[in-house]
């Protein structure tokens, strides 16, 4: 067996007393293979250094990988080698309290024992290194097929720790199950958040009444009065810019570099695609840009034509394409410094300017090759960073600065004197005139109708409106990104992830919100159509799925990590990073309760079905157990579960209220009797059978499947049972959400699997109706809510999808089109489309425009 990789074996589990020579067996061979791996990591650390001076310092990044891979393989033997001693010398106190007693324990037999001891010594050999999904059969020891009797055990290896799960009564032969994906699916509803501290020019305003923006992987139109959304979901990771063709129709959106969950590269592009059908026209790049795509911008001048991308790349390469065809047709590297922003004159497409960390560059395209000309500040103070830039009316460029100067700029024939070194030639661009803006940054530049503009200051936090010769009429305070305008109305994204709407007449109201760093705490209302999030910005935040809204939100001095409603949805309690937990009235949002428990952050907080009890799992490894009292505003500690080796990871109580089955981050499960005073279940035999009122814990018999091959313990974050016990929804590492059939217990079990996050997927959970399931995100700060569909419900879908598809678009979109077809299916794939009577009726509902349009 190699490491790393699931694997499960059989083995029979009789009553009977536990052989202790067995047990004492396993203990020696452990000890000894401790002492054999701590030889071998003395003897690779010895050889070390010879194997780093024997290279080139050319190949330092090599030597250090490698010595990294070396040092988490001793890592992992060590952790695997303590949680089997731990478990073998649980079997010895086990076997001395159960001595001369006849007991329906599990009997461990020598075939067992080495079974367990030829694992740790197979990963003592191998180094315990994770292995990609992408390892396959290869990397998996194949169990024997074997007919399942009652009382039988499945053994599951995660980076070589054996987890032994019991095989409920109710299944007579496990060998034949078989695995289906579920009926129901997912379908996006709703998106909430917004990516504002950390990019630039991304809000903008469509004719249709929607404004555009993005988060993690999806870009958002959201219709501002009727309150609604649309989602363009072809982008593979993150998306990082925007821009708006000159038609309004047409919309650019680049996105990151990433990886898949096979460790393969997913390469950084740019989509154009139509707002009004949300149909891709070209993909733009692939394989052509580095790391990703930072800036992007729309000539002007000849009606959009082409295409302008800055990527990320350490030269930060400047191609032109054609907007049209997807064909490059230029390319320069611009500078080895940040750039920031991008843009076409809109009078001339041969002349393109581009800013970021100390420089503004005056670009000409002639003839396929790029001419350079930096910006000369002469006698003005060198700012670090050119934010952003535009063009006013009478051709002048003007820049906002880090040191809250507008500068305009001109273009004039060089003046040594008056320029310094450098300006040769002529027309040298030069700052005419400078206008002090604001304290701190100048973070955006609007332009507005008759050469009005409107400036963003971040340090100060105003948006000041200025005339067309740069005198300053109005001003209102607020926290500022960017800000776009139309007939008056001004959009604000903000550097808080929120967009606000409004006027300097009638201030501005909060359209979207979101959290502004990484979350894990999620929990859905017991009756109520509301959830409870709370992450690393300190913001607890109460938001409803039926309004699409946040209720309330509020600051804590911690950050929380956990949270958890109690049953009479009148409380939440929220587990913070210190050890601290508060308990919150939804109404009132005051502290009604608080305790500290240790020191360490804690990782679950679960109320007993009936809300007797609140149980607080910790890092410190301890699960805390609180008696709950007066509708859920009076706690008392009421015992301790103290038997874990590792921190507590998740856990569930059984429908009865006295049972907990409990997780670690050594990949334990352990069951505990509440109701006897917290006490550790050493036959985990007996819970084989047991009704648990969630299912949240990650390693479990009945979840056993959502488990890919090659995945180690930490690939999935969290994962939740719907309500109705039909469906599982899975959050994993890789971006992605899953659905499995519940029960599933058998590896390599089907899924349906949901893009849209653009990192970890850190936490699931159902709403109280089973009627939508919210996803949160790590460090994309993004908030998904998903519809649940079940036959019906989707032939229904699709029949709206079909109906609006063959709606008539926006005037002038459809001959913005690259090509008849979409390019988002392939031609191959029309036909496997087409492989039943219904599904060629909808193909042809949704796609006969196409085909109508190319003849």
């Amino acid at each position: 067996m190699t490491s790393g990789s699931p694997h499960i074996s059989h083995h029979s589990t009789g009553g009977g007393i536990l052989h202790p020579h067995s047990d004492r067996c396993l203990t020696t061979s452990l000890a000894q293979n401790l002492v054999l791996t701590n030889k071998c990591c003395s003897s690779s650390r010895g050889s070390s250094p010879d194997d780093m001076s024997a290279g080139s310092s050319a190949e330092f990044p090599d030597r250090a990988s490698l010595m990294e891979v070396r040092l988490q393989a001793q890592e992992d033997e060590i952790t695997l080698l303590k949680s089997s001693l731990a478990d073998a010398l649980r079997r010895l106190r086990l076997h001395d309290q159960l001595d001369g007693r006849s007991a329906s324990t599990p009997s461990v037999n020598p075939s067992a024992a080495r079974v367990l001891n030829q694992a740790c010594c197979s990963d003592a050999c191998s180094g315990g290194r994770k292995l990609s999904s992408g390892s396959g059969p290869d990397g998996i020891r194949q169990s024997s097929r074997c007919v399942c009797a009652p009382g039988q055990s499945i053994k599951m290896f995660i980076r070589g720790r054996p987890i032994t799960m019991y095989v409920p009564s109710n299944i007579q032969n496990y060998e034949e199950l078989k695995m289906e994906p579920p009926s129901q699916r997912l379908e996006l509803d709703w998106v909430y958040g917004y990516r504002g501290r950390d990019c630039r020019a991304n809000l903008y305003f469509l004719p249709t009444g929607e404004a555009v923006y993005f988060i993690a992987c999806v870009v958002v139109l959201y219709h501002i009065n009727s309150r609604t959304q649309r989602h363009y979901r072809r982008h593979t990771d993150c998306v990082r810019c925007l821009t708006v063709h000159p038609d309004k129709v047409r919309v650019a959106s680049g996105q990151m570099a990433g990886v898949d969950k096979d460790g393969k590269p997913l390469q950084p592009c740019v989509h154009i695609w139509d707002s009004s059908t949300l149909v891709t026209l070209q993909q733009i790049g692939l394989g052509a840009f580095q790391r990703g795509v930072g800036s992007v911008a729309f000539s002007v001048a000849d009606s959009g034509a082409f295409l302008c991308v800055i990527d990320d790349s350490n030269e930060h390469m400047l191609s032109v394409w054609d907007a049209t065809k997807g064909t490059k047709h230029a390319e320069v590297k611009s500078t080895n410094e940040a750039v920031f922003a991008v843009e076409f004159n809109p009078d001339d497409s041969s002349n393109i300017i581009t800013c970021g960390k100390s420089h503004v560059y005056f670009w000409t395209l002639s003839a396929g090759q790029f001419t350079k000309k930096q910006g000369i500040f002469g006698k003005y103070k060198k700012p670090k960073f050119i934010q952003c830039f535009i063009f006013s009316l009478t051709g002048d460029v003007l820049t906002g600065d880090s040191e809250g100067n507008i500068l305009t700029w001109g273009k004039s024939a060089a003046d040594i004197k008056t320029l310094g070194k450098g300006a040769k030639g002529q027309g040298t661009f030069q700052i005419m005139r400078q206008t002090k803006a604001h304290e701190g940054s100048v973070f955006t530049l609007c332009p507005l109708q008759g050469g009005a503009l409107l400036s963003g200051g971040g340090k100060d936090r105003k948006i000041i409106r200025w005339s067309a010769d740069l005198a300053p009429e109005r001003e209102c305070e607020v926290c500022v990104r960017c800000v776009c305008a139309s007939d008056g109305e001004l959009l604000v994204g903000t550097t808080r992830n929120a967009i606000l709407r409004g006027s300097f007449s009638d201030g501005f109201v909060a359209i979207v919100q979101g959290h502004v760093d990484e979350m894990w705490g999620l929990s859905t209302h017991p009756s109520q159509n509301i959830f409870l999030t709370c992450g690393h910005d300190r913001q607890v935040c109460l938001w409803n799925t039926e309004e699409h809204k946040l209720d309330w939100s509020l600051i804590l001095e911690e950050y929380g990590l956990c949270a958890d409603f109690c049953p009479n949805g009148s409380v939440v309690s929220v587990g913070l990073s210190t050890g601290r937990w508060v308990v919150l009235d939804l109404l009132t949002k005051e502290v009604v309760s608080e305790f500290t428990d240790g020191n360490e952050q804690l990782s679950v907080m679960r109320y007993s079905p009936d809300g007797s009890f609140l149980a607080v799992g910790s890092h410190d490894n301890f699960i805390y157990i609180y008696s709950v009292t007066e509708s859920g505003r009076r706690y008392s500690r009421f015992g301790r579960c103290n038997g874990h080796s590792s921190f507590i990871t998740h856990l569930d109580w059984s429908k009865d209220g006295k049972y907990i089955m409990s997780n670690s981050g050594d990949y334990e499960i352990l069951y505990w009797d509440i109701a006897s005073g917290c006490k550790l279940l050493r036959n985990r035999f007996e819970s084989k059978d047991r009704e648990w009122a969630s299912y949240t814990c990650v390693l479990g018999f009945h979840v056993m499947g959502v488990w890919l091959e090659g995945s180690d313990g930490t690939d999935i974050n969290a994962l939740c049972r719907s309500h109705s016990e039909r469906v599982v929804a899975v959050a994993d590492d890789f971006c992605k959400v899953h659905l499995f059939q519940y029960p599933c217990p058998k590896l390599k079990a089907p899924s349906h699997r949901y893009d849209g996050h653009g990192s970890h997927v850190t936490n699931v959970c159902f709403t109280h109706s089973d009627s939508h399931l919210l996803s949160i995100g790590g460090k994309d700060t993004c908030i998904l809510q998903w519809r649940v569909l079940d036959s019906r419900e989707r032939l229904a879908s699709a029949s709206a999808s079909a109906s609006s598809s063959t709606s008539s678009p926006e005037p002038g979109a459809s001959r913005h089109r690259a090509s008849p077809l979409p390019v988002d299916i392939p031609m191959s794939h029309y036909f496997l489309f087409t492989t039943n009577q219904d599904s060629f009726l909808l193909f042809f509902l949704i796609y006969s425009e196409y085909f109508v349009s190319s003849v």
